[in-house]
């Protein structure tokens, strides 16, 4: 696995097990919250995860596209798929949103590095 992402993983998963351990309700409800809303239902998987990408890239958080490029990725979307649904994140965001796709674009080759 790319150092990049196992980077980000291995942080992400040592905070979250903080945060649930704090027995916080309202955040435990928001963590279960976003799992669900996330399982198939009228709308795929994949379909949900570059809905998530778009959003996560027009708001700029780089954590939360990194987690759904990497989700997108498992669920087998392509390259070109993703590009597109960050074309269509930066068309809606504006020129504001290009660091965030110039970041994005190098974790998802991370991701496909990791995959080989």
């Amino acid at each position: 696995m790319s150092d990049v992402v196992k980077e980000f993983n291995d942080y992400r998963q040592k905070m979250n097990e903080k945060l649930l351990a704090d027995n916080n309700k309202i955040i435990k409800r928001i963590f279960n919250l976003d799992t669900n809303a996330y399982a198939p239902g009228a709308l795929d998987v994949k379909t949900k995860e570059l809905l998530g990408l778009v959003a996560s890239a027009v708001l700029r958080c780089d954590d939360c596209v990194k987690y759904h490029l990497e989700t997108s990725h498992k669920e087998g979307v392509t390259k070109d798929e993703v590009m597109e649904a960050l074309g269509i994140a930066t068309l809606v965001g504006g020129t504001i949103v290009v660091p965030h796709l110039r970041r994005a674009y190098e974790f998802w080759e991370a991701l496909e590095e990791s995959a080989q």
